[in-house]
């Protein structure tokens, strides 16, 4: 998915000492990121944020150099304290988005939707938000539809199963074959007994006069 990654420069008077090394962390942070060495603007934002723990543009530059350290979590907490602690919405679009984009990273398909969703609440011009929005929602459908298909195998699976670990005799059929096997026996019975009858008649009739 396609990442908006910038820094935001801190425009601010610096009023105290304590603003200037803020103000000066912030900026030798920034220099440093356009650079590419991200692995040296982080303790310069981390020095802004020991300043002023609520400047939301700090949390935000430490996000941008986390996501380019590959440390998704660590940067989808930070643009989360960005849009928290930001009053300006143009501020919250940005770190909302870039929190989409860090979820994405972490394979977190719905609450990457979620973000989505909400920068575009906050700007619905932002194309690249749009368009993110549209490819994880794609996404999920595939992965839905995956699941269902797999669903109906993984229960013939569980049965099987369940049938090799648990055999059970059919009753019903085994009362069948006995109640068969009575009634055999019993008609063989009665053939022998109607058998012994007729030798019997047989036996006590006088021999025929011819």
């Amino acid at each position: 998915m396609k990442a908006l990654i910038n820094i935001l420069i801190l425009v601010a008077i610096a009023g105290s000492l304590q603003a200037q090394q803020e103000n000066a962390a912030i900026r030798k942070g920034n220099k440093l990121f356009r650079e590419g060495q991200y692995d040296k603007a982080l303790p310069e934002y981390e020095k802004a944020a020991t300043q002023n723990p609520k400047n939301p543009v700090t949390a935000y530059n430490m996000g941008n150099a986390r996501f380019r350290r590959n440390e998704y979590t660590d940067a989808e907490k930070q643009y989360t304290e960005a849009a928290a602690n930001s009053k300006d919405l143009a501020m919250q679009q940005k770190a909302w988005y870039n929190k989409g984009v860090a979820l994405s990273k972490e394979k977190k398909l719905q609450e990457s939707i979620d973000a989505y969703k909400m920068a575009l609440r906050l700007n619905n011009a932002d194309e690249d938000a749009r368009v993110n929005l549209q490819k994880a929602l794609e996404e999920q459908r595939k992965q839905q539809q995956a699941q269902q298909q797999q669903k109906p195998k993984e229960e013939q699976q569980k049965q099987k199963q369940q049938q090799k670990s648990n055999p059970r005799p059919n009753n019903l059929d085994k009362k069948k074959i006995e109640q068969y096997l009575k009634s055999l026996q019993q008609k063989e019975q009665e053939i022998q007994q109607k058998m012994q009858q007729n030798r019997s008649r047989a036996a006590g009739k006088p021999d025929k006069d011819w």
